[in-house]
């Protein structure tokens, strides 16, 4: 059975004063992406491991995670999305394994050591290749996130149906500002990306 696992540790954890803000909201992003607590993890005080719900579901899904944690302003996040064979279900994510897991947690290590904060690996190196290239072109401007950009972001992934106008009557701005924000975030282009994205996975299950 494929399945989707992504481990991740927080950037600059430790120059937040407030651990209880980053944290809750970490909290907060991974129980929206799968309700049961049994597939996700916080361990080492910044680092987590998640699986998730959908095996397509990884690069909008690390997207999102990003978001979260962006609205903090001055702290970021390194992604490590991992395809592959789950050969043990545990208790809990973290005693669960597979290609998928080993994946996932290898390239997390090479993404702290490339100073890069988000990386596939899949058992198909051609797509780990083109993926990987889109990412880091996608990161240009992710990494570039605002405060406002990574919240407008993290609310239309939650409410992909909403108008932009429902948008802003939710955060208090008018649709022209949320389009602009938006367009800031390069919200489009992610969303194109995760369309691709999808059907590279696709060939692989």
């Amino acid at each position: 059975m494929k399945t989707s696992v992504i481990t991740g540790d927080i950037i600059k954890s430790r120059h937040q004063t407030d651990t209880e803000l980053w944290l809750s909201t970490l909290k907060e992003a991974l129980s929206y992406l799968n309700t049961n607590p049994q597939y996700w993890d916080i361990y080492r005080g910044d680092s987590f491991q998640i699986e998730l719900k959908d095996v397509f579901s990884g690069f909008i899904a690390a997207v999102y995670i990003k978001a979260c944690i962006k609205t903090i302003h001055g702290l970021d996040v390194r992604l490590a999305i991992g395809i592959g064979d789950k050969s043990y279900k545990g208790d809990s994510v973290s005693e669960s394994t597979g290609a998928a897991f080993i994946y996932s947690g290898e390239t997390l290590e090479t993404l702290k050591k490339d100073k890069q904060n988000l990386r596939i690996k899949t058992n198909n190196s051609q797509i780990d290749k083109e993926l990987n290239l889109y990412f880091s072109l996608a990161l240009i401007a992710m990494d570039r996130w605002t405060v406002n950009s990574a919240e407008i972001v993290k609310l239309t992934i939650e409410k992909p149906n909403a108008l932009q106008s429902e948008l802003g009557e939710i955060i208090g701005i008018n649709q022209n500002a949320i389009s602009t924000r938006q367009k800031r975030a390069y919200l489009d282009q992610i969303l194109e990306l995760d369309s691709l994205y999808q059907e590279k996975i696709a060939t692989l299950v």
